[in-house]
Formats: C-alpha cells, sequence, structure tokens
C-alpha cells in the first residue's frame, strides 16, 4: 500500500471471517453458483515465488527493478498457461522512470458490457520484499483467476483482473490504466475490488466503502461465516482503488491494516495486540512465512471469490439477453443527428420482446429507435438528434435500456454535442491530471468574425477528487489568462460548472487552451471535456 501522505477523501477497507455459509440460488434472475474455497497452500506456494523473487534479485521487487521484471513474467505465464488473454501494458507517462508494465487479464465470456473488474498491486517498496505488501493481495488474486480459469463457470458479467505497477510511488499504474479507459469503457466497468495487504499478522477485517453494493457483497460473506467488519479510514486515497473512484467507476475490495495501532475495542472484536497491523509495514522484515497471517489471508480469499462468483458467475434463470451499441460513441453538429445500431443477442433461453428506450439526452437531443420494438436477437437503429438551436454542447453518456418480457438489459453510448459552427466549440478527449502537474486542452475556433462576446461561456468537466487542489485558466489565443477556478471547493470531488467571462478584448478566432493545474498533492484525475461558446 502507498505510504500515507495527505489523505483527504473518504474511502474504507475492510475484512472478516466465518462459518458455514448460505449461497443463494439466484440473484437478480441468475441462478448463482457456489463460490469455490480457495486453496491456502497454493496462494502461499506463490508468495514463497514472490519472496525467491526478491531475494534473488536485490531483496525487494520495486516496480523498475529486476524483481518486479520477475514478479511480472511469474504472474504473466501463468495466466497465458491457464487461457487468459493478457497484456503487458507500459506504463508511457506518470510512472517512475524504468518501471515495469501493469499486467491486465480477461477471461473469455460474459456480457462485455458489464465489466467486473478485481486489482493489486505488484510492486513492493525498496526496503523489503513486500510479501504482506502487496504480495498477498497480488497471490491471492491470481490464484482466484487460476480458478476461475480450471472451473470455467458460466458467466453473467465479463471479468478482467489487474496487477498495478508503480503504486508504492503513487498509484500510478492504475491512474495510467483509467486514464487511457474511453468514456464508454469506463461506463462498462461495473464494479471494481482492490486486495491491498490482505494477511496482516495482527490483521483486522475492513471493506472498502463498506455501505456501497459492491461493499455488502463482501460482508455478507464475513457475516456469514461471524466476523465482524469495518470501515478503515487508515487506507483512504491511499491503494489503487482510488484512480477508479475518480473517474466515477465503482469500488469496494479488503484489507488487514497497515501501520494504524489497533485499539483495545479491535483487539476485543478480533483479538491481537494493541500494535501496528503490520508490524514489519515496509520494512525489510515483510518476508514470507514470517509476516503473514493464514487465517487472515484465507479469510480474504473466500470473500473476494464470494463477491466475484456473486457478481459474475451464474446460468440465467430463464430467458435473457445482451444488448451493445455500434459504435459506441459519435458526435453531432446542432441541427443535424447520428445513428447507431443497438444490438441484441439470445444469451439463455429463447426470445422475448424487447421495447427500447434511452435516458441521459442532454437538452436540445432527441432520440428516435427505428423499429422501437424488437424481438432479442434483432437490432435497431437509433437516431440522436441534436436541435439548431438549444442544444447543450459537451460529451454525455447516453443509456440505453432493451426491457424485455424476462430481463431488462442496458449498454451505452458517449455522445459528443458540438457548439455552434462559427463561434464555439468542445473538446470531449480525455486529458490526464497527474499529481502536481500543469496540462492543457485545446479548442480552435474559425470562422467566426470580431471579437468574442463580453459573456462568453467555458463549460467545463473535470473528474479529480479534492478540488481544492485545482487551479484551471482559460488561455486566449494571445496568451491572455483569465482565471476561472482557484483552489476552491475544499474536499469536494469534480467540476462541472459554466463560467461567464468577458472576453470581449479578444478576438474570436484563433486557438483557445484550458489550463488545470494540480496544486497540491495525493489526488489526481483527468479533464473530461469542455466547451467554449464565444
Amino acid at each position: 500500500m502507498r505510504k500515507y501522505s495527505i489523505v483527504r477523501g473518504l474511502m474504507a477497507l475492510a475484512l472478516a471471517g466465518g462459518v458455514a455459509l448460505a449461497i443463494p440460488t439466484s440473484v437478480a434472475g441468475v441462478q448463482v453458483l457456489a463460490p469455490p474455497d480457495i486453496s491456502l497452500a497454493n496462494m502461499r506456494a506463490h508468495l514463497q515465488q514472490f519472496q525467491t523473487i526478491a531475494t534473488n534479485n536485490g531483496g525487494n521487487r520495486r516496480s523498475n527493478t529486476s524483481g518486479y521484471t520477475a514478479s511480472v513474467n511469474y504472474v504473466y505465464d501463468r495466466l497465458v498457461a491457464a487461457g487468459y488473454s493478457v497484456v503487458k501494458q507500459n506504463c508511457t507517462s506518470g510512472c517512475t522512470s524504468g518501471s515495469g508494465p501493469n499486467v491486465i487479464a480477461d477471461w473469455p465470456g460474459g456480457d462485455p458490457e458489464q465489466v467486473i473488474m478485481l486489482g493489486a498491486h505488484l510492486d513492493s517498496v525498496s526496503a523489503g520484499p513486500g510479501v504482506n505488501d502487496n504480495g498477498s493481495g497480488s497471490s491471492m488474486l491470481l490464484e482466484i483467476a487460476l480458478v476461475l480459469a480450471a472451473q470455467n463457470p458460466t458467466l453473467t458479467k465479463h471479468v478482467r483482473f489487474a496487477w498495478w505497477t508503480d503504486e508504492e510511488q503513487g498509484l500510478n499504474g492504475s491512474e495510467f490504466y483509467v486514464a487511457r479507459l474511453s468514456s464508454a469503457d469506463r461506463t462498462r466497468i461495473r464494479g471494481y475490488l482492490n486486495f491491498d495487504m490482505v494477511a496482516s499478522t495482527n490483521g483486522g477485517y475492513f471493506i472498502n466503502r463498506i455501505t456501497s453494493a459492491l461493499g455488502q457483497t463482501l460482508k455478507a460473506y464475513y457475516d456469514s461465516i461471524g466476523v465482524q467488519t469495518e470501515e478503515n479510514t487508515e487506507g483512504v486515497g491511499r491503494s489503487d482503488d482510488a484512480s477508479f473512484n475518480a473517474a466515477g467507476i465503482q469500488t469496494s475490495g479488503v484489507a488487514a491494516g497497515a501501520s494504524r495501532v489497533k485499539t483495545a475495542a479491535q483487539v476485543a472484536k478480533w483479538g491481537g495486540t494493541q500494535s501496528a497491523f503490520d508490524p514489519c509495514y515496509h520494512r525489510s522484515c515483510d518476508t514470507f512465512p514470517s509476516n503473514i497471517s493464514d487465517t487472515v489471508l484465507n479469510r480474504a480469499a473466500d470473500a473476494a471469490a464470494y463477491a466475484l462468483w456473486t457478481l459474475a458467475v451464474g446460468t440465467p434463470a430463464g430467458n435473457d439477453f445482451s444488448i451493445a451499441a455500434s459504435p459506441v460513441s459519435g458526435s453531432v453538429n446542432p441541427g443535424s443527428s447520428i445513428t447507431t445500431t443497438i444490438n441484441t443477442t439470445v444469451t439463455n433461453g429463447g426470445a422475448q420482446p424487447v421495447t427500447l428506450s434511452a435516458t441521459g439526452l442532454p437538452s436540445g437531443v432527441t432520440a428516435t429507435f427505428s423499429p422501437a420494438s424488437i424481438t432479442s436477437g434483432g437490432s435497431s437503429t437509433l437516431t440522436l438528434s441534436a436541435a439548431a438551436s438549444g442544444s447543450s454542447p459537451g460529451t454525455f453518456t447516453v443509456t440505453v435500456t432493451g426491457t424485455g418480457a424476462d430481463a431488462t438489459r442496458s449498454t451505452s453510448f458517449a455522445l459528443t454535442v458540438n457548439g455552434a459552427p462559427g463561434c464555439s466549440g468542445t473538446n470531449g478527449t480525455d486529458v490526464t491530471i497527474p499529481d502536481l502537474s500543469t496540462v492543457e486542452s485545446s479548442i480552435t475556433i474559425a470562422g467566426c468574425s470580431g471579437n468574442a462576446s463580453a459573456t462568453s461561456a467555458v463549460e467545463v468537466h473535470i473528474v479529480h477528487t479534492y478540488k481544492g487542489d485545482l487551479i484551471v485558466n482559460l488561455v486566449a489565443p494571445d496568451g491572455t489568462l483569465y482565471l476561472l477556478h482557484n483552489r476552491a471547493g475544499g474536499s469536494a470531488d469534480n467540476i462541472d460548472q459554466t463560467f461567464s467571462v468577458n472576453l470581449s478584448s479578444e478576438a474570436s478566432n484563433g486557438t483557445w487552451r484550458l489550463r488545470v493545474r494540480d496544486a497540491a498533492s495525493a489526488d489526481t484525475g483527468y479533464i473530461n471535456s469542455w466547451t467554449l461558446t464565444l
């Protein structure tokens, strides 16, 4: 887990333990299969491998060392042999110089429009092997992935695993991955579960965002085995789920605690002593087997498997279908329209009548389907039309829902509405805002005569935790700065605001830039879109 620096949001991490687990037979119209018992012996074997790798490579597995490269190869080779589609994603910006890649593994099957993702960071600090931090999460995740491949159950959702680089230097690997997801791809990830330090020897049982739907799924396992859980503010913003939270993706996960001291109440609840949850946190003694709690690790693995099988594994209990848009994004000018094909596929049982609808439409945009009702397995053309005046410029997520006789499914379309020709423009390309950096996004105006208006509008959409970090300026073609936002808003997330600016002294035509500076550490995000109306 990343060392605590300046933390401001609220997040959580938690675990719990157990008794006999009652497995539901159906959830939301799906026949749920009993999750497997994840082998402790196999996880310990992976941990031994990470220990050996560190021993043979200078004593650690830091992201820019040979120890990390060997860890990547160990995970990669086993996933490929198991049948996964695996990518080594090089972190080309924002990571420590020389850092090795993320490892991203997809198991075939499941609805590609609904992705359940599980992740753990693979790197250690330079002080030691990082067996608990985070060989424990990496080993647990690897074994769950191998069990999924061996059982090869029917999937209701697509499953993706990730092992992150350079987490210890600032969550850099996961931030790089999330920043390069399109708006549509972010929407497809229905949940991300993070596992960081899940075997602390004086461990507690913590669940990230415990009151969320994902958190409650993990908690259900611990409740069933009689182990109490709690929200852990120690982990706020310190692990890779923060990168997904910043992008609006729902997250949860488990952890067992780091350097914080266990309270007397927690000792009464979980046992142990009033000392650090992990006495070897970021130290050379974070080794195998001495710094691993088998009990805490075993419970974490079974909780993770329970959540994955509940969320993504099962056989639809009746007639079912999937739905997808092709293409998944597009742009439209005021007074024009754009089309996309809505395809449906029967995934279980027989065909059923499906009625199509669209929500999330911006002002001035209408949606029509031809035809509006189909039989699953068929397709329809969705036409999105923008009014000549009154349409809201920007990028929006349009949700297309197919309501069937036996099932309801949805997909998304990323719609960019361009500004009026000549005197306005929109840039909907995401621009990552790394920690303590300055970035820009540009719009070129042409064909707009004279100077801009005294009531020009700058509509800004920035996804960023703790918007009080941000300084936002509009840069005119001649280089003049117009301050829009100066570290206001404190710990609130995101900027979604239209600023009125007097630009009457500026010529309209030329390249205008939105300049965003992250002026404080710990929180990151990205420019989602901005629109300039002169």
